[in-house]
């Protein structure tokens, strides 16, 4: 038996109990507050931070369901209509309702709707700056004769060290990666880091058998992934056949700043690049599953 520290917290912003699009069949998603990436294309800018209080979503709340107490802004989650007026006022790009829930609350909510499912995935924010957290519930998780045959991955910015990696993958299933760039210069200038630190993370998970996808948002002319798609090719081919490779396409929604001035990734342009990167590698390309993509998608596989 494996001893869980079932009274460890974790900081969350959301919780949607069934997700067809985050790891392989129908999962609940557990988002966590807090992002070490500040990503000019950031369709969550309300998980980077947290939460300083500085009350300027307490009066823009039409429903009265924030308020000052203790110089602290506490969140009336049973007057709440989640209108999400709160996280468009805020301009720190943070989220007055984080829930704090212990390992224990966790798989108690887990428990409830673990015949409906096939696993869990937690995202952020960047979940692995919680680590302590996931690892306690994936333990708790592979631990549990209810709940084992659930599987257990990591939506991830690749930022986590070695070690981190090494510390949870007994109890990790599958880990998606996002690839913001592929010219260092570039990726620092889109998310304020360098991506050394996303390679590495790749190739261990590679390593650890741990690699289930990685993610890749094509921006035209701001990411420079279709640019360098020959050398980013060369390093997908390297990676095994199982690995998906998954392409989604810029748009407006939720992002902030100068990139509501960019303009948006067409269907078009995805699937042209989407074309190019086929054509160098053996992997699966998956696109949108909307409809502007269907019938491009049988030619990719």
């Amino acid at each position: 038996m494996l001893a869980v520290q079932f009274n460890k917290k974790g900081k969350v912003s959301r919780v949607l109990p069934f997700s067809c699009v985050d790891g392989p069949g129908n999962r609940l998603v557990i988002f966590l507050q807090g992002c070490n990436f500040r990503c000019l294309s950031c369709h969550n800018p309300h998980t980077i931070r947290h939460c300083n209080h500085c009350g300027d979503c307490v009066t823009a709340c039409p429903e009265g369901a924030l308020i000052k107490k203790n110089n602290s802004v506490v969140w009336l989650e049973e007057v709440c209509s989640h209108c999400d007026h709160c996280l468009e006022v805020c301009p720190y790009h943070s989220n007055p309702k984080i829930k704090e829930w212990t390992v224990s609350e966790m798989v108690d909510l887990i428990r409830k709707q673990h015949l409906f499912i096939s696993g869990v995935t937690v995202s952020g924010g960047e979940a692995t700056l919680q680590l302590g957290f996931v690892r306690e519930l994936f333990k708790a998780i592979k631990n549990d004769a209810q709940l084992a045959h659930l599987s257990c991955f990591i939506d991830s910015n690749g930022s986590l060290a070695t070690h981190g990696w090494e510390t949870i993958s007994p109890y990790l299933d599958g880990a998606m990666i996002d690839l913001k760039a592929w010219q260092s210069e570039t990726h620092h200038w889109l998310v304020g880091r360098d991506n050394h630190r996303v390679i590495l993370s790749i190739k261990h998970l590679v390593e650890l058998g741990k690699l289930h996808e990685i993610r890749l948002l094509h921006i035209p002319g701001r990411s420079d992934l279709d640019s360098e798609f020959v050398a980013l090719s060369a390093f997908l081919a390297t990676l095994p056949s199982n690995v998906k490779i998954r392409l989604n396409a810029f748009g407006h929604h939720g992002v902030k700043g100068e990139a509501t001035q960019w303009p948006v990734c067409t269907p078009s342009e995805l699937i042209h690049f989407a074309r190019l990167l086929s054509a160098r590698l053996p992997h699966v390309i998956q696109l949108p599953a909307t409809s502007e993509y269907q019938s491009s998608i049988s030619s990719l596989s």
